[in-house]
């Protein structure tokens, strides 16, 4: 479900969860024993009552079953639905990753580190602790030892060796790609001392932005993710381009699944915004129409299925922009062999 980040249309969150709840009721009496609806039922209510709306994003997502109630936050928006099937729904959550940009912009000088999230062109937050971190290896020293320039050196590189140990501390819980604002010579000596350089954009925003409002850099950073994202995006498609005319390219949604299973799909390429209703009859995939998508047996996407088979069996993800496969009905997928 959507919601929302500040007042007054939070207050409505909270509400919205308690009909999808109801929701949730209605339908798994219709298709369970009430046992096993109340079971489930409960674990829900329960989980419910332990989110605080006020740390809401832009969405919210339950997981439960049998084993599991848990919630996830999301920086982008969803379609408010409710699922109930054999297996969890992801889609959300695997487009976040692949065809969202979550990353961190650590804003460097000298003398000072910030560290922000982003999402697209959006802040998500900017980390209060342990950031900023301050340069106190400056002060107290003596005048003439730190205008010596290799002094100097030898401090700020101790300086940033400290503040990367503090961005991968972060980066274990959340591994995300790290954007560098700052000038030129301050990129450069970063890249000497970090521990996970292939963490770190190839690109920076080159200035000193220390002082700039969280928004602003955030604006400013994302023109440099975007240009690297349609880079990748058109490398990608290039391999696309390439399977077709070396025959190892399939875009039936059957032959696709029979490969998956096979182990022999290494990359599943999909348009954005492209979802798909369907049913097993026979082993064999049949599409249903968007009204159908709620009945007993109906897959609410067997797009978001087969991304997760393949992963499963160590595939990969490619979402485009729309339009990029029209020739391709949106959906194709790149063979190993």
């Amino acid at each position: 479900m959507n919601t929302h980040r500040t007042l007054p249309e939070r207050l409505k969150d909270e509400i919205t969860l308690k009909n999808h709840i109801k929701e949730v009721e209605t339908r798994l009496l219709a298709d369970t024993t009430k046992r096993e609806a109340t079971a489930l039922l409960e674990k829900l209510e329960s989980l419910a009552d332990q989110i605080d709306h006020a740390h809401n994003l832009e969405s919210l997502i339950l997981f439960v079953n049998e084993d599991i109630a848990k919630f996830t936050r999301l920086p982008i928006q969803v379609s408010d639905r409710v699922m109930i099937d054999s297996s969890f729904s992801t889609r959300d959550l695997v487009r976040a990753m692949h065809s969202e940009s979550n990353y961190y912009i650590l804003v460097l000088n000298q003398d000072k580190v910030r560290l922000v999230e982003a999402l697209n062109d959006r802040l998500v937050t900017e980390f209060k602790s342990p950031f900023p971190i301050e340069n106190t290896l400056f002060f107290g020293k003596n005048k003439t030892q730190f205008d010596v320039a290799s002094k100097k050196r030898s401090l700020m590189a101790e300086f940033f060796n400290q503040v990367d140990k503090e961005v991968n501390a972060i980066r274990k819980e959340n591994p995300l790609p790290v954007l560098i604002v700052t000038v030129e010579e301050n990129y450069h000596e970063y890249l000497k001392i970090a521990d996970e350089k292939e963490s770190i954009f190839t690109s920076f925003l080159n200035n000193s932005r220390i002082e700039e409002i969280d928004h602003v850099i955030v604006t400013e950073a994302w023109g440099i993710v975007e240009a690297h994202n349609i880079a990748k995006n058109v490398a990608r498609k290039a391999e696309l381009l390439k399977a077709v005319t070396e025959n190892k390219f399939l875009s039936d949604t059957n032959e696709i699944r029979r490969a998956i299973t096979e182990g022999r799909i290494q990359t599943l390429f999909i348009e954005k915004g492209l979802f798909q209703p369907a049913v097993m009859e026979d082993d064999e995939i049949r599409y249903v129409k968007e009204e159908d998508r709620t009945k007993t047996d109906v897959i609410d996407d067997i797009y978001d299925e087969l991304i997760d088979l393949n992963m499963s069996f160590g595939g990969d993800v490619v979402f485009l922009p729309k339009g990029e496969l029209s020739k391709f009905n949106g959906f194709g997928a790149i063979t190993r062999y």
